[in-house]
């Protein structure tokens, strides 16, 4: 293990970070290229798709250009009219198309057909297959043999506990079915490498199941990344930290380091929050930001707090937060409480609170329900 975050670490193409602008400089990002073409006229195909399927003018022009001249209409007919029996609806078949024209000329019954039948063997059925095509649209073309089939094997031996192929399902529905079976296989082997195994890896495919399809030099990065972030491979919160890292940009990085940074946190206290708590990166900027005015400024209690227990900020204000508050405050008026630090009491279940400080006083019970509840 120690080898392996060696290795890691000697691949860094920049100098160890000293504080998170230069932490910046680790976040990929991702590069474009375009193809150009010489545009060809096909007015019979963007009339049939404007006909059809109610495609706008420039779409249709946009789609037909990228086929020769003088193409038949046989395929596109028959494509549209299989799409149309499964259910789906105009809606599905234009994303469908739009993001992958090749769909238009496939042939139904060796192309199409065998993969639709795969994939509502698998559970997709009705408009869950439609929304599932119509996003990924490319599943159909790829090989049944060499990439679907082997890419759904490796997905469901490391999913774990998947009942009903719930899970499958989800992680299908959220990855680019751009990548080979081998892709897959090698960043799998890299993860499990890292430490990350069982269910905290499953737990990661289906958080993040695109950080399973990427580019075995973009996934090191990444884990050099979150290792330059101070954590440790046998730490419980690594496997979060890889997640939250990497389902997020360099742009939305650098806003919530600012925002916390707006509220008086020092640098290094910021990224010692996030050691403790990396899901609090995939908190929202506002919730973050309504969290720390209402502890900082109403609650009143002090920066170190936060860092010591930044979890809090993750908490919904509406229905965990706000609510305890102010049974905490109707106490207090009442003198029945001489002092409970908030957050002692925001980690209870909601069973333990609901009996420690509202059933156990019986005579102001209800008005400790109506200020929970938050009725006038």
């Amino acid at each position: 293990m120690q080898n392996l975050i060696s290795h890691l670490r000697a691949k860094r193409l920049y100098p160890k970070p000293n504080n998170y602008s230069y932490f910046l400089c680790f976040f990929s990002s991702s590069v474009s290229s375009t193809r150009t073409s010489t545009p060809t006229s096909n007015s019979s195909i963007s009339n049939f798709l404007i006909e059809t399927l109610a495609f706008s003018q420039p779409q249709a022009v946009s789609i037909s250009n990228r086929f020769p001249s003088g193409k038949s209409l046989e395929k596109p007919h028959s494509v549209v009219q299989f799409l149309k029996q499964l259910d789906f609806s105009d809606a599905h078949i234009r994303s469908s198309i739009r993001r992958s024209p090749e769909i238009l000329f496939s042939d139904v019954d060796k192309t199409l057909k065998p993969k639709v039948q795969f994939f509502e063997g698998l559970g997709f059925t009705g408009p869950d297959l439609g929304n599932f095509i119509s996003t990924h649209p490319r599943a159909l073309l790829y090989s049944l043999e060499r990439t679907l089939i082997p890419c759904v094997d490796i997905i469901k031996k490391t999913l774990v506990k998947d009942k009903n192929n719930q899970d499958l399902i989800q992680v299908l529905q959220r990855s680019h079915w751009g990548s080979s079976a081998s892709r897959l296989k090698c960043n799998i082997a890299f993860l499990e490498s890292c430490g990350l195994v069982g269910s905290q890896l499953s737990m990661l495919l289906k958080k993040q199941p695109r950080l399973f399809f990427i580019s075995e030099t973009a996934l090191r990065d990444l884990l050099s990344r979150v290792l330059d972030m101070g954590f440790s491979v046998d730490s419980g919160m690594f496997v979060h930290a890889v997640s939250t890292v990497g389902g997020m940009s360099a742009e939305t990085f650098s806003r919530k380091f600012e925002l916390f940074r707006s509220f008086g946190f020092s640098e290094e206290e910021c990224m010692d929050m996030f050691r403790r708590a990396p899901m609090l990166l995939a908190v929202s900027e506002g919730k973050l930001k309504l969290g720390m005015e209402f502890f900082l400024y109403d609650v009143k209690l002090e920066r170190s707090a936060l860092v010591s227990w930044p979890t809090c900020l993750t908490y919904s204000m509406g229905e965990r937060v706000l609510p305890r508050y102010r049974v905490l405050q109707v106490l207090k008026c009442k003198r029945l409480l001489k002092k409970e630090p908030i957050l002692n009491v925001l980690v209870l279940t909601e069973e333990k609170f609901l009996e420690k400080f509202i059933s156990r006083f019986r005579d102001d019970a209800e008005d400790l329900l109506v200020a929970y509840k938050g009725d006038p």
